[in-house]
């Protein structure tokens, strides 16, 4: 029986944003074989994500490959690591930008890229300081919003689930149903049929004697 295996690249643009802008290249150390469980948990859900046809986008395998480059340059490189020169996070007005431009993009495969030149700071600049800020990585901010769009649109009684799952940026209705019942407990259909459930209790709910005018 074969074992199997997956094979990531790690581009260099990527391991000099986590090196934090280094002049030159980025040395890591020759090792054959290493164990590392951050890595391997990353790389697990990579091949999670393959196995499932990349349905969460760019954002998510974009997050993933800052997250490995990271690892490697705290772990594994060559040499001493250049100390990072950034203290604060985002300020007000480029986390009222970013939201914007999601809410703009929500539709399209975002990037981690995209949302970073938006606010006109690099990829790993800009997903420390928006972790630090919100206490969120990007991919998990752009999937909360998806949820929220969402369940405003579920509560439409005529909005069909595909058309909500593709207004909200989701490529199939599976995933969509997926992230919505991790977020909400329920899938979305259930979901919409509570919102309307309750409406209809609420509208039949018998007016109180006191309130009826003589």
């Amino acid at each position: 029986m074969t074992t199997p295996h997956l094979q990531i690249g790690i581009s260099d643009a990527a391991l000099k944003a986590a090196s934090h802008g280094a002049n030159g290249e980025v040395k890591l150390r020759p090792q054959r074989k290493f164990a590392d469980p951050r890595l391997g948990g990353l790389a697990a859900a990579v091949h999670t994500e393959m196995a499932a046809g990349f349905p969460s986008g760019r954002l998510f395998l974009d997050s993933v490959e800052q997250a490995m480059a990271v690892a490697l340059v705290n772990d594994h490189s060559a040499g001493q690591r250049p100390a990072s020169a950034f203290r604060g996070g985002l300020g007000a007005a480029r986390l009222r930008r970013i939201n914007e431009f999601v809410h703009a993009k929500m539709e399209d495969d975002l990037s981690l890229d995209d949302m970073a030149q938006s606010v006109g700071l690099s990829t790993a600049h800009f997903a420390r300081m928006f972790r630090k800020s919100t206490g969120e990585t990007p991919h998990q901010f752009v999937l909360r919003l998806r949820v929220e769009r969402a369940k405003a649109m579920l509560r439409a009684s005529d909005a069909r689930v595909l058309d909500v799952a593709l207004a909200c940026g989701f490529k199939t209705p599976q995933h969509f149903a997926q992230v919505f019942r991790d977020a909400c407990g329920v899938i979305p259909t259930e979901y919409r049929q509570d919102f309307l459930g309750s409406e209809v209790t609420c509208a039949s709910e018998p007016v109180p004697v006191s309130k009826i005018r003589r």
